[in-house]
């Protein structure tokens, strides 16, 4: 069956895995998943190494090479990318670009959570932390029929009052509600909360074999970001009054008690 390498920067953590789903129906998977903060350009190159020479593979014995392409941050997007390219382009390889807020929903469906697991049907709504006092958001359904996540609408990226929650039942994955707190407010309707889902290469290749065996490749050069925001910094005037807003609010927690 065939390897995929995928690579996934788009947070504050390098993540690198190599998988195959074997004949027997059971997968194999080696990966690093590391907290790197701004170092991932440095350490991506090495754990692709690493789990290459686990699985004693080549990366020419790769079908494809997976990347994280977004939403998330602008210079993890890049650095993602940018590697991909280079390693497809060296290796004669296509590439699989992969939403990594669906990434999240795939983590989800394939791991039980406090004894439970996602319920058939059940939408899984995810919202990660996209810094300058924002969430990225996407809510998506898996479709039995097709075998894949379907996403309800389009992404979303902004203040997470401005969340909204899907009709029905569902589940709330991702970092948002950590960070946000009480003002996420569609956690409210959540049956269940997953705030440990967040992107992860292992998904990344999940999700990037049902791709290949639906011949959706690209060229390395077709390789780019999904930005769902042109402003990828906030100003100092801006920072500051963030700050500010969060200062007061923690104050009146304080004052309140």
């Amino acid at each position: 069956m065939s390897w995929i390498l995928a690579v996934e920067t788009s947070t504050e953590w390098c993540s690198v895995a190599l998988g195959r789903a074997a004949a027997h129906g059971a997968a194999e998977c080696f990966s690093r998943h590391e907290h790197t903060g701004a170092r991932s350009s440095s350490r991506v190159l090495p754990a692709a190494g690493e789990v290459l020479a686990e699985a004693g593979i080549r990366l020419a014995d790769c079908a494809a090479i997976a990347f994280g392409a977004g939403p998330g941050s602008f210079t993890g997007l890049r650095t993602a990318c940018g590697v991909v390219q280079g390693l497809a382009f060296g290796a004669d390889l296509p590439v699989i670009p992969v939403n990594v807020l669906m990434a999240c929903a795939e983590s989800v469906r394939n791991v039980t959570h406090d004894g439970a697991a996602l319920p058939a049907g059940t939408a899984v709504l995810v919202a990660i932390d996209a810094r300058m006092d924002q969430a990225y958001a996407a809510t998506f359904r898996w479709d039995d029929g097709a075998g894949e996540w379907a996403m309800d609408g389009a992404m979303q990226v902004g203040a997470p009052e401005s969340i909204a929650a899907p009709e029905g039942d569902f589940w709330l994955a991702g970092n948002a509600l950590t960070v946000f707190g009480d003002r996420l407010a569609a956690a409210a309707r959540a049956a269940r909360t997953v705030p440990e889902a967040m992107p992860d290469a292992r998904a990344l290749v999940s999700i990037a074999q049902r791709a290949l065996a639906r011949g959706e490749t690209i060229a390395a050069a077709d390789a780019m970001p999904i930005y769902v925001r042109d402003k990828v910094a906030q100003t100092i005037a801006e920072r500051e009054a963030v700050a500010a807003a969060k200062a007061a609010a923690l104050a009146g927690q304080g004052a309140g008690r």
